[in-house]
C-alpha cells in the first residue's frame, strides 16, 4: 500500500489563503468592471432664446477634489492628435486633448497657411508654411485655446486641453453624457462657443456625484453666444477678401 502524505496545517492554510486573495481579487475586478460600464452623469444645456437646433458647440468636464478617484486614463486616437488645414477650413473644429498632448498641423491645401493662437490655453505662431507640410504644437497647460490662420480670416477652430477625461461634447439637442465618473466631488466647468469667459466662470461649481445625484439638470444660458471677433497675430484687421494665390 502506497502511504500518502498528510498535508501539513501550513500549506493548508496557504491554499486557503491564496484562494482568499484570487477570490477577493477577481470580486474586486468584476465590480470594478461593473461599475465602469453603468456609472453615468448627464446634463442637458439649454438657451432661452434659442431653439435646440441653433445650439453651439458646448463642452462640460469634471476636475475630480476628492481623493483617489479611479479615473479612467485618456484613450488617444491611434494616428494621434491632428488639426488639418483643408479647403480653407480646420477639421475637426472642435477638438478635445489631455494636457501635455502634442498636436499636429498639417496643411492639406495647394497654398500657404499661418496657424496661430494668442489666448491663454496655449500661445502660439507656427509662421508661414506652404502645402504637405506639417508643424507641431505641445499643449503643455490646461485651457482653451482659439486657433486661427494669419491669412484666412474664416478660419477658426478651438482646442481644450484638460487635465480629466471626464468630459463630454454636447449633443446637437444639448445633452452632456459623462461617462465612467465615479461617486465622489468634482469642479464642474463649462465651455460653450462663443460664450465670453466671465460668463462661463459662474458655471464653474462643486458638484458631489453619488449613485442617487447622477443628474446634473439643465444648463440654461439667458441669450444666444455670438461668434467672436478676431484679429491678425499683429492685433490689426484682416485685409479685405482680394485675389491672391493663398
Amino acid at each position: 500500500m502506497t502511504h500518502r502524505p498528510t498535508p501539513t496545517r501550513t500549506s493548508t492554510t496557504a491554499a486557503a489563503l491564496s484562494l482568499a486573495t484570487a477570490i477577493l481579487c477577481l470580486s474586486a475586478a468584476h465590480a470594478q468592471t461593473a461599475d465602469h460600464r453603468q456609472i453615468e452623469v448627464t446634463a442637458h444645456l439649454q438657451l432661452s432664446t434659442a431653439h435646440p437646433a441653433n445650439l453651439p458647440a458646448a463642452v462640460l468636464w469634471l476636475k475630480p477634489i476628492t481623493p483617489g478617484l479611479a479615473i479612467l486614463p485618456f484613450v488617444p486616437p491611434r494616428t494621434g492628435y491632428t488639426l488639418l488645414q483643408k479647403d480653407k477650413m480646420f477639421s475637426p473644429h472642435l477638438l478635445v486633448i489631455p494636457t501635455g498632448s502634442v498636436v499636429m498641423f498639417p496643411n492639406a491645401d495647394p497654398f500657404f497657411h499661418n496657424v496661430f493662437s494668442l489666448f491663454d490655453g496655449k500661445r502660439f505662431d507656427l509662421g508661414l508654411y506652404e502645402a504637405g507640410k506639417t508643424k507641431a504644437v505641445t499643449f503643455s497647460r490646461d485651457g482653451i485655446s482659439y486657433i486661427f490662420c494669419n491669412i484666412h480670416s474664416q478660419m477658426s477652430a478651438v482646442i481644450l486641453a484638460l487635465p480629466t477625461s471626464l468630459y463630454s461634447i454636447a449633443e446637437p439637442d444639448g445633452t452632456f453624457h459623462v461617462a465612467n465618473a465615479p461617486d465622489g466631488e468634482y469642479e464642474m466647468h463649462l465651455w460653450v462657443e462663443g460664450e465670453q469667459q466671465p460668463i462661463l466662470d459662474r458655471w464653474v461649481r462643486r458638484i458631489k456625484i453619488s449613485a442617487a445625484n447622477r443628474n446634473l439638470g439643465p444648463i440654461v444660458l439667458d441669450h444666444a453666444p455670438q461668434n467672436l471677433k478676431h484679429d491678425n497675430k499683429f492685433g490689426q484687421p484682416y485685409d479685405q477678401p482680394r485675389k491672391t494665390i493663398y
